[in-house]
């Protein structure tokens, strides 16, 4: 039984938060989190990931601990045990093609691939995209690859950060799309506009009738911002990007030092 005062719903990102540097989830994590499900906490996942990626970090948690995952930064609500998506948000072809407009101007040679909802999530990039993950995509034309809604649309540009990309492309596109980052060397992550992993953990949390107040969340980079800024305690790991740091209530030890697992021993 969840004891006064413990969270009802325990939020995670993947990448640099329940993951250690070996991309592991550690036994001290997995029992941390073991116990808070076992007590009667939610757990569930928020990540830039998409459905595919998921099972495998699901298979190092005890079973029947995760159930729904919320990826592609808030786009798309999967259930994990039906290895089915629930719900999906997408960016219509206007869009992708205004804003892949604009990236080419601002960056250019710059790349573009899309994740699609069909499924576990397809992937598909054009002709000489650089996977920042090693993934390969189906490679297609730009023009098709931009004829079809999408869950994200990745832009890249390795000679850049994505710190300086995204300040140069987010005031352009204003109101016509979401624009993040989950990894520092030249990558955009964009989604429908208002489409964040606070929208996604919002969902999870009204399905379970669980409110913000009730909920902790984790994060380490600059996707997560939303996420922790809605949950009643955010949480940013020791080894967070800055502007988290800033806007959470609580900093973690690194997640190399099974920092989420040291936050949820004081409940659980």
């Amino acid at each position: 039984m969840i004891a006064e005062n413990s969270p009802r719903l325990v939020a995670s990102d993947v990448d640099g938060t329940l993951l250690d540097d070996r991309d592991a989830v550690t036994p001290r994590t997995a029992a941390a989190v073991a116990r808070a499900v076992a007590a009667g906490a939610g757990f569930v996942l928020v990540t830039g990931r998409p459905p595919r990626w998921v099972p495998p970090i699901v298979a190092q948690l005890p079973p029947g601990v995760v159930r729904l995952a919320v990826c592609a930064n808030g786009a798309v609500l999967y259930d994990v045990v039906e290895d089915v998506v629930l719900d999906a948000h997408t960016l219509g072809p206007d869009a992708i093609a205004t804003v892949a407009g604009l990236a080419t101007e601002l960056f250019p040679g710059c790349g573009l691939a899309a994740e699609r909802a069909s499924g576990g999530g397809d992937f598909r990039s054009e002709p000489g995209y650089l996977d920042a993950w090693g993934e390969q995509g189906n490679a297609i034309p730009r023009a098709e690859l931009l004829s079809q809604p999408v869950t994200k649309l990745l832009v890249r540009a390795p000679e850049l950060t994505s710190e300086q990309m995204l300040e140069a492309l987010a005031p352009k596109v204003e109101g016509l799309a979401d624009l993040t980052f989950s990894h520092p060397r030249g990558l955009l992550e964009i989604s429908a506009p208002g489409i964040t992993k606070a929208t996604g953990l919002a969902e999870v949390a009204a399905r379970l009738g669980v409110g913000a107040a009730e909920t902790i969340a984790f994060g380490d980079m600059p996707n997560d911002r939303e996420m922790l800024a809605w949950a009643g305690t955010g949480v940013a790991m020791g080894n967070a990007h800055p502007d988290l740091v800033v806007l959470a209530d609580e900093i973690a030890a690194p997640n190399t030092e099974d920092g989420l697992a040291a936050v949820l021993e004081r409940w659980f």
